[in-house]
């Protein structure tokens, strides 16, 4: 257990672990957010964005927002504009607010190439379940 960090934050991310390892998306999601704050497990960003990639392709409306900004932002995966755009417009579409304007602002930074392409991709993804 890390020093400083509560008992039951290293708890709760042992349980999400558990789920989120039998393909639970919010349990994946939990876990992200666990490890992109430090919060029960050691703070590590691309772990993060694997956990919440998981989630998000099953179509966590949450999971898909936060990947969204950590591709606009280039933490714990490379930036990318056009899968910044994509995730946050998936979010924004099941009614996600912020992502609706965090996607807004990453559009300033893109080509109307980019954003159609960004676009295409958010029509054509459908939500992959776990097995």
């Amino acid at each position: 257990m890390g020093e400083g960090v509560p008992r039951d934050q290293t708890q709760a991310a042992r349980w999400f672990r558990k789920a989120a390892d039998q393909g639970d998306a919010m349990a994946q999601s939990g876990l992200g957010k666990a490890y992109a704050t430090g919060e029960g497990v050691p703070r590590d960003l691309a772990q993060a964005a694997h956990w919440f990639r998981k989630a998000a392709d099953q179509g966590d409306a949450t999971a898909q927002g936060r990947l969204g900004v950590m591709y606009f932002d280039g933490v714990g995966v490379p930036q990318d504009y056009v899968q910044a755009y994509m995730w946050l417009n998936l979010s924004a579409s099941q009614g996600i607010k912020p992502a609706a304007e965090e996607r807004d602002k990453v559009a300033q930074r893109m080509t109307p190439t980019q954003i159609a392409e960004a676009r295409k991709l958010a029509r054509d993804r459908k939500p992959k379940p776990e097995r």
